[in-house]
């Protein structure tokens, strides 16, 4: 162990013999002290040199500490971490940027609307109702804003939408089909199964849809929405062979044929199956012996002619 030898002075009013120096005023005895270090410490601390002082040596030890601290490097995974994180965010806000860049995007502005499935519309029709979508970027345009401009056109039920860049706007019309026509004055007005007016003509024959009586020609009575129910249950190949459809109540509706035979379907339970059994006996193929003028459908799992 280290060990340093200071000299110090004090004052004694007692002098050592052969210690004391002639013409002093003042005895002075000078020793030589050994101050052992504990163990474990290789560095002495100064004494003390006076109270003024203390401050100063517990800065200067703090010091001594703080240099002795020993500092670990940074865990791998942790700086992986740290790095993946950096990555993530770079690669965030470059995503965000090009985003946006492609919604405000002037090159990306709508300039030719396509259209198709229109039968009652023309496909002018439509694009004059979308013409205010014209130089919108294709990104900001959305269905529901389409079938907004839609909505004074009542033949489209609704429509979707497909966005072909950079400037093209394809628009999916799904109409709104007739399933019958209504005597109004010298007007036959066509109808959905909702009762929404689609059309009118002056020439019953024109449309190859069935006449729905007077007695159910108004659309809010359950009359009527007991015979569109059944006329839009029918496939356009079979309502296309109907000449009128009435009903006595909402459980028994009637169809009449264009050749005049009678279709006995009864109420409005299991139609799907009724237009399935209706649409085979149509099919069979006519005897000549065997006279048919009603097609009873009202029990659809066992059906009969007469």
């Amino acid at each position: 162990m280290a060990s340093t030898r200071k000299p110090t002075y004090r004052s004694g009013t007692e002098p050592r013999s052969g210690a004391s120096r002639p013409g002093s005023g003042s005895d002075r005895v000078i020793s030589a002290q050994r101050s052992i270090e504990p163990e474990g410490n290789s560095v002495a601390a100064p004494p003390p040199a006076a109270t003024g002082a203390s401050a100063t040596g517990k800065s200067a030890a703090s010091t001594a500490s703080s240099d002795n601290v020993i500092v670990f490097p940074e865990p791998k995974r942790r700086r992986q971490r740290r790095l993946v994180m950096w990555t993530l965010s770079i690669v965030a806000a470059v995503v965000a940027a090009l985003i946006a860049g492609a919604v405000f995007s002037p090159a990306l502005a709508v300039r030719t609307i396509t259209v198709d499935g229109t039968t009652l519309l023309t496909p002018e029709d439509v694009q004059k109702a979308l013409s205010g979508l014209e130089g919108k970027p294709l990104p900001q345009v959305g269905e529901q804003e389409i079938n907004e401009l839609l909505k004074p056109l009542v033949q489209v039920r609704s429509a979707t939408m497909e966005a072909r860049p950079p400037s093209e706007l394809l628009v999916h019309v799904n109409e709104r089909v007739p399933v019958a026509l209504l005597k109004q004055g010298d007007s036959y007005v066509m109808v959905d199964v909702d009762g929404v007016q689609l059309g009118a003509t002056k020439d019953q024959s024109a449309v190859a849809l069935p006449l729905i009586d007077a007695g159910a020609g108004a659309t809010n009575t359950e009359l009527f929405k007991a015979i569109a129910a059944v006329l839009d249950t029918l496939p356009a190949d079979v309502r296309a062979k109907m000449s009128t459809a009435s009903a006595a109540s909402p459980d028994a509706v009637e169809l009449k044929l264009v050749d005049g035979k009678t279709v006995v379907w009864g109420n409005a339970e299991d139609r799907e199956l009724k237009a399935k059994a209706l649409e085979a006996l149509l099919k069979m193929p006519a005897d000549p012996k065997v006279k048919v003028s009603v097609y009873d459908v009202s029990v659809p799992r066992h059906p009969f002619t007469k």
